[in-house]
């Protein structure tokens, strides 16, 4: 397939918007030398579960390409990693007939070499950038004041992820190592257990809030051993259990926003999404990418669909085969046909029962449960003929 003209998708991400009127962002380049790469912003239909075929918006990056991509919990600010070694930042201005990005100076984020893994924290106050060289960084957000900057934190950046309280962050590395940092001032809180012969991939820490783990896979060098994900206790950091889910190496790991779904991209093209509370498989989408190695996997805010890209196939939503859940109106809805079922149960009961109120009051004098025994009190001889 020829390639010069058409763009190469490299990353995605969702854009959180109000009123479930959510976006993606997608970073693309070009193998022609004379196209730029770009940014371009594309509407999801809820309805048909698709995007819109032509972008609201882009904007062209003058030097490098797009690697990794990071989107604001709010979903008004994105930063794109660039191959030139500069992180841009961009605001996005959506009103209801036009959208718009914004770049935006940010001076600690340029020059900072190449990003293999950016994220914010779950609630929009930090954000961590972890380097190709090992470089790991964590700022505040907006002001990016400086909550650590250590050069020699990893061999080299693989995957990262803050935990739900935006407490901690846990980082692998391509060397199989992984650590987990307190994400407030910057120490390091564990480095998580391996065999010699395994080698941690990717993290990603339970969203779910009743439940703190973090997930792991984990690579194994036996031969005809299985990929495995494997589950950390986040009080204590030992390793609780582990299960075989994808069975093949993956290439991506992520939850849902409410932590209920656990999802996994395999580098030939495969979604497995878990269920959590479970542990069980609830939908899989063999050869999604036929034969090419899914670069992003994220699950919708508000839809359960998921979107992922590859170099080779590009972008897709795809919606998943999990068990439809019940919504707040849906709910509410079923109360009211409850009740109101009940109100025309008693009517027609009232209606076909003998009440006391259908009829008019009328005195009627009681009779003593001692009459029977003493007989007529009108009559002449109440006790009857005796027996003399």
């Amino acid at each position: 397939m020829e390639l010069q003209n058409v763009g190469i998708v490299s990353c995605g991400k969702w854009i959180k918007r109000p009123e479930k009127a959510n976006l993606v962002v997608l970073g693309k380049f070009y193998k022609s030398s004379s196209a730029k790469s770009k940014l371009e912003i594309f509407s999801f239909d809820s309805k048909t579960l698709s995007l819109s075929s032509s972008p609201l918006a882009e904007y062209e990056i003058e030097d490098g390409e797009p690697i990794s991509i990071a989107v604001h919990p709010n979903g008004d600010q994105i930063i794109c990693a660039t191959s030139s070694g500069d992180c841009k930042l961009f605001e996005l201005c959506a009103q209801e007939t036009s959208v718009k990005l914004l770049p935006k100076e940010a001076p600690s984020l340029q020059g900072v070499g190449l990003q293999t893994c950016i994220e914010f924290s779950v609630d929009g106050c930090k954000l961590g950038c972890g380097g190709e060289d090992g470089h790991l960084r964590i700022l505040e957000w907006p002001s990016l004041r400086i909550i650590l900057d250590e050069p020699n934190a990893q061999k080299s950046f693989r995957d990262m992820d803050f935990s739900l309280d935006s407490e901690f962050l846990a980082s692998t590395s391509t060397d199989g190592s992984a650590r987990v940092w307190n994400a407030n001032d910057g120490v390091t809180v564990a480095t998580l257990k391996r065999d010699s012969n395994e080698k941690i991939e990717l993290c990603c820490f339970s969203k779910d809030g009743t439940k703190p783990f973090l997930f792991c896979t984990v690579q194994r060098a036996k031969a005809k051993a299985k990929p495995m994900t494997v589950v950390w206790d986040m009080s204590t950091w030992n390793r609780i259990g582990f299960k075989v889910l994808l069975a093949k190496p993956a290439s991506v790991l992520t939850t849902s926003q409410d932590g209920k779904y656990l999802a996994l991209g395999s580098k030939d093209g495969d979604v497995c999404v878990v269920e959590v509370k479970t542990m069980r498989i609830s939908h899989w989408s063999k050869r999604l990418h036929p034969g090419t190695s899914i670069a992003a996997l994220e699950f919708c805010p508000s839809e359960r669909v998921v979107l992922t890209t590859t170099k080779e196939w590009g972008a897709k939503v795809t919606q998943l085969t999990v068990p439809v859940e019940w919504k707040d109106w849906q709910i509410y809805g079923l109360l009211f046909v409850m009740l109101l079922v009940s109100a025309i149960a008693f009517y027609i009961f009232y209606l076909m029962s003998d009440s006391f109120w259908q009829h008019p009051a009328t005195y009627q004098p009681s009779t003593s449960h001692i009459d029977p025994l003493l007989g007529d009190p009108h009559s002449e001889d109440p006790f009857g003929p005796l027996d003399l």
